[in-house]
């Protein structure tokens, strides 16, 4: 009995010795770690940025009798700074603007009775606005308003009393509007924005008073900091 009990511990130690100087001999399997996957940032509006804008202006000089409604071209730049609070976006921008916004009359009655031209002019303008809005992740929906000031000039001939009269004024009043803006990489944003502007009354011939209002829509592009 011993006998049989020796041979099969021996028989046991022979198979181990085998089994590990078979294992030894298999080639080794380092498998390389995973590499966690890469964290997208997630965008946000909070920073400083300045831009770039051109479009379109249309009015009138309300209450200067028989004068053509103002229209034209402008365009000028902004800068300004969003701050984003979830979903929330405020913020402030200020902008100045080049503007070739023209009316003129053949023919009209000035407030003295006399017969006689002019012309009215808005030669530039600039807003001072906060923003309001809402961020959709890189689409932001806003409405804006505050100061609004500009140049405006008048300018014409009374033939009844064989006078001519020009007068420059700078005024200040204020602006409304709403604008859509798209983040199309973290830095670079595009916009396309509506403005009210109520430039206030203002006197350019005796008695006679024009108050400047006109629309603005425009185009705008925005390096964000």
């Amino acid at each position: 009995m011993k006998k049989i009990l020796l041979a099969g511990v021996a028989a046991a130690g022979l198979i181990a010795s085998g089994a590990a100087a078979f294992a030894a001999d298999l080639p080794s399997r380092n498998v390389a770690p995973v590499a966690p996957a890469p964290v997208v940032p997630i965008f946000t509006w909070t920073g400083f940025y300045v831009g770039v804008n051109a479009g379109y202006g249309w009015g009138e000089f309300s209450k200067a009798a028989g004068f053509d409604d103002p229209d034209g071209f402008v365009g000028g730049g902004q800068i300004g700074y969003n701050y984003q609070i979830g979903q929330f976006v405020v913020g402030l921008e200020t902008d100045i603007q080049y503007a070739d916004l023209k009316g003129k009359t053949a023919a009209t009655t000035f407030a003295n009775g006399n017969i006689g031209t002019g012309r009215g002019e808005v030669e530039y303008f600039g807003t001072v606005r906060a923003r309001v809005g809402a961020a959709f992740d890189r689409a932001l929906i806003y409405v804006t308003g505050g100061l609004a000031y500009g140049e405006t000039k008048f300018s014409g001939i009374d033939a009844t009393a064989g006078l001519a009269f020009s007068k420059s004024e700078t005024n200040v009043g204020w602006t409304l509007g709403a604008g859509l803006e798209y983040a199309f990489t973290n830095n670079i944003t595009a916009k396309a924005e509506y403005l009210y502007v109520d430039l206030g009354d203002n006197r350019y011939y005796g008695a006679n008073k024009a108050e400047t209002q006109f629309s603005v829509v425009r185009a705008g592009l925005n390096y964000k900091f």
